[in-house]
């Protein structure tokens, strides 16, 4: 395929309006489950006035955090409770990062530029792929590319892909009616300070989560995290605590709260 497939006008349903929330309770009514096109998807909204995004990894021993039980255990030890947590991009046997891990303004793994040989090539390597960062107080999606030729001073960062949209348009490797359909789950930054993140119920191809990024969630630009059975989502209030797919998570985005 030449070129970008087109995407329609983006329309952003009126539910969204009101996921985003202030004070304590914003992360315990943030998530709401949505249906696009008979398929279901949970999306969860935050305003980064509001919920503090982080990225974890390893945790003070060195070893990854693995589950989102650990993570919530981790924190509750610092007097803090685990709001929401979802998968952060893909990761490798040893739940190490594929691509760029960045913390609290630390490059812990730089950006993977590589190609892969392999046929057909494994969906991080579906170029462009993409970064999810987190500044002071804003937040967005880029080309990898974008990313390390225009650094935006990020605090965290995590690489993943393909990107599921760019500048509007679907990633020019994505087929109509592919019947390549999983799990899948991904983000975007509808404006500079606000984040949504997305996981279906069901399974989609990508042509299709695409099209639910901009059409429903009227995002421009959005990044593909994970998909088959490793996508997970930690949402208490819709009693998701998912467990991982392969054996431990790698890279976990959270917000935690206080108690």
């Amino acid at each position: 395929m030449n070129s970008s497939p087109k995407l329609r006008s983006p329309f952003v349903f009126a539910s969204l309006l009101g996921m985003l929330v202030s004070g304590t309770t914003a992360a315990a009514e943030a998530c709401q489950r949505e249906t696009f096109e008979d398929v279901g998807y949970i999306v969860c909204g935050f305003d980064l006035a509001d919920s503090d995004v982080r990225l974890f990894w390893r945790q003070p021993d060195g070893g990854p955090y693995a589950t989102f039980a650990a993570l919530a255990t981790a924190l509750d030890l610092k007097g803090l409770r685990l709001d929401f947590a979802m998968n952060g991009g893909m990761y490798g046997d040893d739940l190490s990062p594929i691509g760029l891990h960045v913390e609290d303004g630390k490059t812990l793994r730089d950006a993977n530029t590589a190609t892969s040989r392999q046929r057909p090539e494994p969906n991080f390597y579906k170029k462009p792929n993409g970064v999810f960062y987190i500044g002071d107080g804003t937040a967005g999606v880029m080309t990898t590319e974008d990313y390390l030729a225009r650094p935006p001073g990020a605090r965290f960062a995590t690489q993943s892909g393909p990107m599921l949209v760019i500048d509007g348009d679907l990633h020019p490797a994505f087929i109509v009616d592919s019947d390549s359909r999983k799990p899948r789950n991904g983000v975007c930054a509808p404006t500079p300070t606000e984040v949504r993140f997305a996981i279906t119920e069901g399974s989609v191809n990508f042509y299709d989560f695409g099209r639910f990024f901009h059409d429903h969630l009227g995002c421009n630009n959005a990044l593909f995290l994970d998909g088959g059975s490793a996508p997970g989502i930690y949402a208490p209030e819709l009693g998701r605590d998912d467990a991982p797919g392969h054996g431990g998570y790698g890279p976990i985005i959270g917000i935690a709260g206080r108690k």
